[in-house]
């Protein structure tokens, strides 16, 4: 039987750019093709200097940009690779690459980086050529004389999100990408693989692993506790930010908003969302058939655009009156919509901020969280720190992760004979390497590591 290996280029013992190499009989499949959400220019990219050779294929498992963001950039250098995803990812990817671009692009100009954009539009369209919508579940064959066949199967995470399965030579691994357990207001929770496949190995992320969760918090909860909550900010004539990641958070939570709006559990006050948030529920919109059964996307046109907050007075404007604000960076990173409208909501203790999502401790959106009143932050990039009078700052569980104790599940459900913790901070890793059972073969992957997998 065929040695089967992995090597992770990016993304092991850490939230970075996630890209993971399977290798057999001289054949390398990538699983993933991401761009790092901390770092800046070529170190954003994964180790690409570490592939052996062209890889026959790269399998994207979902949208966000830690995922795809590389694409463009590897596929300049192998022109004639192909990469395949969902139906909607392929959607998904056109605009979150082109946006990428425009951000580089700004930030090549506002921090002097020379070695942004590292790809173009024109680089990102050709990529999208070489890019293969698949449906779920449909098995495929990588190349023609590929020993990997390979399928996509509903993860729960986002629209289009998919965990991969991927066959070679007697050996079945699956890579979770990015998964929730559990129904969200748009999204099912991730269809389990048949118990009947034997997986080999599963790579499984670990974003949750250091947080706790305990029973009492559900879905539902947390959304009675944000309509009260907000209720309180909208009714004391204050104005609501809720920080978004454009795809998936935004799309839920206006649809969260909506319906506490029609059942009158929160003031019917404007809610406003911005731009490329607003991209992705059109296709949201276009993939609705993909969505929960039991749900009614709301129409696009009952959210208001932001309009531009660089312009101070926009800003001001708009916070005239009680209002609900969804606007990405969802970890309010500086520059941003949901930065700059909160570095005018810091003077005025009636408004509130409401995070909703995974929030990196080294970023704006968690100093803002943990600031004392009379702390000072800077919001912009080389911008004069602002002192804090806003008080009301809270954090929602409304991830789209699974929490550790659902990973910890997933990883019995499977029952491989490997399993391979990649996707979460160092602690997080270790956590889910120390109370997953000591019959599988646990591996937390350093850079450049090849592990051999056992079948």
């Amino acid at each position: 039987m065929s040695t089967i290996t992995f090597k992770a280029i990016g993304g092991g013992a850490e939230i970075g750019a996630n890209s993971y190499v399977i290798s057999a009989d001289g054949h390398d499949a990538l699983l993933d093709c991401g761009l790092h959400p901390k770092k800046e220019g070529r170190e954003a990219l994964p180790e690409f200097g570490l592939l052996e050779r062209a890889p026959e294929a790269v399998l994207v498992s979902h949208g966000h940009i830690d995922h795809c963001g590389s694409v463009p950039y590897l596929m300049r250098d192998f022109p004639s690779l192909p990469c395949y995803a969902t139906n909607p990812t392929i959607s998904i990817m056109d605009r979150m690459l082109h946006n990428s671009v425009s951000v580089m692009s700004k930030i090549a100009i506002e921090r002097g980086i020379s070695e942004y954009p590292l790809y173009t539009h024109s680089d990102a369209d050709a990529a999208l050529r070489r890019c293969h919508g698949v449906h779920f579940e449909r098995e495929f064959d990588l190349t023609w004389d590929s020993p990997f066949r390979a399928s996509f199967h509903h993860s729960g995470h986002v629209l289009g999100s998919a965990s991969v399965l991927l066959r070679a030579n007697g050996h079945t691994l699956l890579y979770s990408g990015d998964v929730c357990m559990t129904h969200q207001e748009l999204m099912a929770g991730m269809s389990l693989l048949d118990k009947e496949i034997a997986v080999d190995t599963l790579i499984i992320e670990s974003t949750r692993g250091t947080h706790e969760q305990g029973s009492e918090i559900t879905f539902e909860g947390e959304v009675k506790r944000f309509a009260v909550e907000a209720s309180k900010v909208l009714l004391g004539g204050g104005a609501l930010l809720v920080p978004s990641f454009a795809l998936g958070r935004t799309q839920e939570l206006l649809n969260v908003i909506s319906r506490l709006q029609a059942t009158g559990e929160i003031p019917d006050v404007p809610v406003y969302a911005s731009g490329l948030g607003r991209a992705m529920y059109e296709i949201y919109s276009k993939y609705s058939d993909l969505l929960r059964p039991d749900v009614v996307l709301r129409p696009l046109q009952e959210y208001n655009r932001i309009g531009d907050v660089w312009d101070g007075a926009i800003r001001r404007e708009l916070l005239r009156r009680p209002c609900i604000i969804v606007a990405t960076s969802g970890m309010m990173v500086e520059n941003t919509p949901s930065a700059l409208i909160a570095m005018e909501m810091a003077r005025d203790p009636r408004h509130a901020v409401f995070f909703v999502g995974y929030l990196d401790p080294d970023t704006l959106g968690a100093k803002l969280l943990r600031a004392n009143v009379g702390d000072a932050l800077a919001f912009e990039l080389d911008g004069p720190p602002i002192k804090i009078h806003l008080t009301n700052r809270q954090a929602f569980n409304f991830s789209a992760h699974a929490h550790r104790e659902d990973l910890c599940k997933l990883v019995d459900h499977i029952a491989p004979k490997n399993v391979i913790f990649v996707h979460g901070d160092p602690d997080a890793t270790a956590w889910m390497e120390k109370n997953t059972s000591s019959l599988y073969r646990k591996f937390i992957p350093s850079i450049g590591e090849t592990i051999t997998l056992e079948s």
